[in-house]
């Protein structure tokens, strides 16, 4: 069965005063940035997140929210009501809901990233990423992936040789942006088979699939050591897998290198700051956007 015909919305309705909290538990649970929704009328929160979860996993994943949830109540945190709720999406309903959320976007004045559907044209100078983000992560919407877009296009010194490295590639849109702009070589990996699918699929779009072939490629097996490094290495990864694994990438930095993390709440990122910066990286930069902090990192 496809990926698409499992895809189910994982929610969690709490008070306001739980949502961060909340938001994590199902980041840990799932590997997902979870999305919130607050309802005026009532004054709760509902987090959520999407994944493919086959019916016989169901049970398992309530049983493992539920414990995840009395952990926090254990912890003086009032998750009321903390409803747990999981419903099947249907394919066509989140292929309809990108195309009224996903709008063309511009990073400066050298890059557009637009849906396959729309008709906008590009000005002259300006590179142009088509995205069909299926169900995979990355349209540039989002705080970290346009923190992270902003960056390469930011770091990118037209003329000269630059390379680029995507650490859990999503959609490909890092990727499939920094071939435009420039850079070369360019690699990308997530652990993710759907994903990797979906940002060759859109490499071919862009007609990069040449200069960008997406890997399935699990960085907490990767090695550590490596003789291939890159001038930019874009991290839109969790917390803790960034902790836990950032020897890893920065393997894989040239010296004077930029690391540009995302993907981190603002209540997290000091832990991600204290590891890089233990290991020698000066911070160059970062920005908060929401409930969201990124971050700009530079090798000696």
């Amino acid at each position: 069965m496809k990926t698409s015909e499992l895809l189910r919305q994982i929610s969690i309705t709490v008070a306001p005063e739980a949502e961060e909290d909340v938001a994590e538990l199902l980041r840990e649970e799932f590997g997902q940035p979870p999305s919130s929704h607050l309802d005026l009328a009532t004054g709760l929160c509902t987090v959520s997140v999407y994944w493919g979860l086959p019916a016989s996993e169901i049970p398992a994943a309530r049983a493992s929210l539920r414990e995840g949830l009395k952990d926090l109540v254990l912890g003086g945190l009032d998750i009321r009501p903390g409803r747990i709720g999981i419903r099947k999406v249907p394919p066509r309903d989140w292929s309809e809901s990108w195309k009224r959320h996903f709008r063309p976007i511009e990073v400066g004045r050298t890059l557009l990233v637009q849906p396959t559907w729309s008709r906008r044209k590009p000005k002259a100078g300006q590179a142009l990423v088509l995205l069909d983000p299926g169900l995979s992560f990355g349209t540039g919407q989002h705080a970290t992936t346009r923190y992270c877009l902003e960056r390469i296009t930011q770091l990118r010194r037209p003329g000269s040789p630059q390379s680029m490295l995507d650490a859990g590639s999503g959609s490909g849109i890092l990727a499939i942006a920094a071939a435009k702009l420039g850079y070369s070589p360019v690699a990308a990996f997530d652990y993710d088979a759907e994903a990797v699918r979906i940002s060759r699929t859109n490499c071919r779009l862009n007609g990069v699939e040449g200069q960008v072939q997406p890997e399935l490629k699990d960085l907490t097996k990767m090695p550590r050591k490596t003789g291939e490094r890159f001038d930019v290495v874009c991290a839109n990864l969790i917390c803790d897998l960034l902790v836990a694994e950032h020897g890893r990438l920065l393997a894989r930095l040239k010296p004077r290198g930029s690391l540009v993390v995302a993907g981190i709440l603002e209540s997290q990122f000091p832990e991600v700051e204290r590891a890089l910066t233990a290991s020698g990286l000066r911070k160059r930069g970062a920005r908060t956007e929401g409930e969201w902090r990124s971050g700009w990192f530079e090798a000696p």
